[in-house]
């Protein structure tokens, strides 16, 4: 629990990374599954929205266009928020330096998941509803901070490098080292990366199990099935935004003249 509690301080460990990336990869693939029901696209793989920008550039097709432009530009924007806050944060110490983005995801998921059908109806100057830009925002927002709290070894809203790096460690895992021995030549034996194994295989087992969960959940229970989610991303991010609300109240308490104090 108190693991659960800590996944987003300033101070950081491997084994809170992972966690938080394992969560955060969950979410991910619920959201993303969740959407391409409603809106029949995913809405956290840029390569395709990068590749569909490309092919609407070339066939002249301008609401493909639009429509590209503005989940890359969602995305690059939610990236860009989460790397001001963080380093925000990190200017001034904040034990939130990484629930400060988690917060502004939970509370943007909410609304989402209490009024998600009224948002599709919502048009906007890039030729697609709210809810796209909404989400590829979310995603751009949540995979920076999977970014951020492990120096960029850990991204949580598309598989494809993880997906990669497991392939790369099952192959050296695999290889027979036919005449390296492990003492002898120690240069040439191949060894694969357990750790590195376990993160990337976990990782997307968690955005597989999440995609199901979410699939099922907009299938059965509608927008509403986000909310839990949101909820989860509140209770990782509020208790270091306690912690340094506490902080601030005594800093103030102490600035006062000696005779308002209580």
């Amino acid at each position: 629990m108190r693991r659960f509690l800590v996944l987003t301080s300033r101070h950081r460990a491997p084994s809170t990374n992972r966690a938080l990336g394992l969560m955060l990869a969950f979410i991910a693939g619920a959201i993303n599954a969740g959407g391409f029901l409603v809106l029949h696209q995913y809405t956290s793989h840029m390569t395709g929205f990068a590749s569909q920008l490309a092919d609407g550039l070339a066939m002249g097709r301008l609401t493909l266009v639009l429509n590209a432009l503005g989940a890359v530009l969602a995305f690059v924007c939610g990236a860009a928020v989460c790397a001001m806050l963080v380093n925000w944060g990190r200017q001034r110490r904040l034990d939130s330096v990484y629930a400060l983005p988690l917060l502004i995801e939970a509370l943007l998921m909410l609304p989402f998941g209490l009024m998600g059908a009224v948002t599709l109806t919502w048009n906007t100057p890039f030729a697609v509803p709210l809810t796209v830009l909404l989400l590829s925002f979310i995603m751009g927002l949540q995979n920076a901070v999977g970014s951020k709290t492990s120096n960029g070894s850990i991204r949580t809203t598309h598989m494809t490098g993880n997906i990669t790096d497991l392939g790369m460690e099952l192959g050296k895992m695999l290889y027979f080292n036919r005449g390296a021995g492990r003492a002898q030549e120690p240069s040439r034996y191949v060894r694969h990366n357990r750790t590195k194994l376990r993160l990337t295989a976990g990782l997307v087992a968690c955005f597989v199990s999440g995609g199901v969960a979410g699939a099922l959940g907009f299938q059965h229970l509608g927008f509403v099935c986000v909310v839990p989610l949101a909820a989860a991303l509140l209770a990782v991010s509020l208790p270091p935004l306690l912690r340094d609300a506490a902080k601030l109240r005594h800093e103030l308490r102490w600035l006062r003249p000696r005779g308002l104090r209580r």
